[in-house]
């Protein structure tokens, strides 16, 4: 444990700086997650056949391991930034796509009837009222998307990404050396916290952008 503090004190700049990039990565991949995976789960909601397309494609993306999706993007887009977002975006699409399908799904049709009595276009019908009563639904997949991409984030060292990954595998790299399990602990550890911590922010957000109504 004096080996763990004391290197955690004398790399906390570097732990900090590890840590945010790592949060960096994955909100800026899970946005553009959301806005891909909603827009497709508004085109296809309303038929089965694409609805169930759809959520196959996104579906299969899971089953390519993650070692090998980025080795197929690292020829196309290099070392870095690249394969890295390009990876989590695909693999954060299906628990959205998934819960966006579900919650649209799941408005009662009385409700849009009412909507539209009003003299609301489709349109207006979508931002207005489906997409706010579907709104706790595609939050759950962010929330679930959010915790598996956190996760990925750290195999991606393996294609130079950023975040605590890298420290992970050079501590694993350098196995035998004094700070080698500190330094892979230490990474894994701040994983876990960082997930834990976001998890609790995507709860906030959903009791702060979700009317009481729907809550109860």
């Amino acid at each position: 444990m004096d080996t763990l503090w004391t290197f955690v004190v004398n790399r906390r700049h570097q732990l900090l700086v590890d840590s945010y990039l790592h949060v960096s990565a994955v909100i800026q991949s899970l946005l553009v997650a959301a806005l891909i995976a909603v827009a497709l789960g508004v085109l296809v909601y309303r038929s089965p056949f694409g609805s169930a397309a759809a959520t196959a494609a996104a579906s299969a993306i899971l089953t390519v391991p993650s070692f090998a999706l980025l080795g197929l993007l690292i020829p196309i887009l290099g070392l870095g930034v690249g394969p890295t977002v390009t990876a989590l975006v695909l693999y954060a699409l299906l628990p959205i796509l998934r819960n966006t399908i579900v919650g649209l799904a799941a408005v009662d049709p009385s409700v849009v009837d009412a909507a539209r009595g009003v003299g609301m276009n489709r349109m207006r019908v979508l931002a207005a009222v489906e997409l706010p009563l579907a709104w706790p639904s595609i939050l759950t997949g962010m929330r679930v998307s959010t915790q598996m991409i956190m996760g990925i984030l750290a195999l991606a060292a393996y294609a130079k990404g950023p975040g605590l990954g890298n420290l992970i595998f050079s501590g694993l790299s350098r196995l035998g050396s004094p700070n080698a399990v500190p330094q892979a602990l230490t990474g894994t550890v701040l994983i876990i916290v960082l997930a834990l911590l976001l998890d609790g922010l995507f709860v906030l957000v959903g009791r702060l952008t979700t009317s009481k109504g729907i809550r109860d």
